[in-house]
């Protein structure tokens, strides 16, 4: 069996998780209203940080003061089947907090938000820790806003053909060549 060796930059790196939790229960409040999220994380420790860290600004429930009573990641029903996805997120910038609204074409919302959260990295220098989702939706092709995605739509939708320029017998090859060589083949 050969062992591939694949990029991995290419691999999908966020999970969904589905978290349920709350507030532990106490004398004051025997039977604490029960939260449930949601998230997008690396792995599933990340996913519990991130529900405590939410759980915090809800409703003051720390880690030490609640408790989780399920862990579940999600899957992708049909991840061969290209979608086009919305997120809508938060983000703190240097100097302030921007809500923001992006689409996606992918095979899993995974994918999606991995491509988000790379665009954001590149384009508005937001650290994955200051990135909130607030929401994500698949959307029909006629929901789509930007024009990234809405040229990969259509039913005349043709790619260019690539033609492989086969290579030169070892009798012919050479190192340097007096004329520029031909990459269109008929």
């Amino acid at each position: 069996m050969v062992k591939t060796i694949v990029d991995p930059s290419l691999q999908a790196k966020m999970h969904q998780y589905h978290i349920v939790g709350r507030a532990a229960p106490t004398q004051k409040n025997p039977v604490p209203k029960i939260y449930r999220m949601r998230l997008f994380a690396k792995n599933a420790v990340l996913a519990k940080s991130r529900f405590w860290y939410f759980m915090k600004k809800l409703n003051k429930a720390k880690k030490s003061g609640g408790e989780l009573l399920a862990i579940n990641e999600m899957f992708e029903p049909r991840p061969l089947k290209v979608n086009n996805y919305g997120i809508w997120l938060r983000y703190e910038s240097r100097t302030n907090t921007h809500n923001m609204y992006k689409e996606y074409r992918d095979v899993t919302i995974n994918g999606a938000v991995g491509q988000m959260y790379m665009e954001m990295a590149g384009r508005h220098r937001a650290h994955p820790n200051t990135i909130q989702i607030i929401n994500t939706a698949v959307l029909k092709d006629s929901e789509c806003k930007r024009s990234h995605v809405q040229e990969m739509h259509g039913e005349g939708l043709k790619y260019p053909v690539i033609r492989k320029v086969p290579m030169v017998s070892k009798k012919y090859r050479t190192t340097f060549k007096a004329t520029r060589p031909n990459t269109f083949v008929h």
